[in-house]
């Protein structure tokens, strides 16, 4: 599925709402769209001014509704594959992806990204597609 709009995301992100993942290595499933609010939300405290990988955070959790990894939707700078080796920002979106599983914090509202989302779409316009 490849998403063309800032809006196409937010309906994708609510109908997550309810939807939980499959567990892993024994992990209780949990619901994909509090997931991706909590993931977002512990990157941007983390990383406050890092707009693209707090979107990675939000997407990541749905991802495997997306594509692999980053492939597909220009909002997101694209992410190496788990199997590349690991950087900063891979190592930091696994760190927060995980922790945001099992968080106990109010993440917000959906809709408290859409700003972000936005002007990060903007962005992408301005400069064209993300190679």
């Amino acid at each position: 599925m490849e998403l063309r709009s800032v809006e196409e995301l937010m309906d994708l992100l609510y109908a997550c709402r309810g939807t939980r993942d499959v567990p892993v290595r024994a992990r209780p499933p949990v619901d994909l769209h509090d997931h991706a609010l909590r993931t977002a939300a512990l990157l941007r405290r983390g990383r406050p001014a890092d707009k693209e990988l707090q979107v990675a955070g939000l997407v990541q959790p749905v991802g495997g509704l997306l594509w692999a990894w980053g492939e597909g939707l220009p909002l997101v700078r694209r992410c190496p594959r788990p199997d590349a080796p690991a950087d900063d920002d891979l190592l930091t979106l696994r760190q927060a992806t995980e922790e945001g599983r099992t968080a106990g914090f109010d993440a917000g509202v959906l809709e408290d990204w859409r700003t972000v989302l936005e002007l990060l779409a903007a962005r992408t316009s301005r400069l064209g597609a993300v190679d």
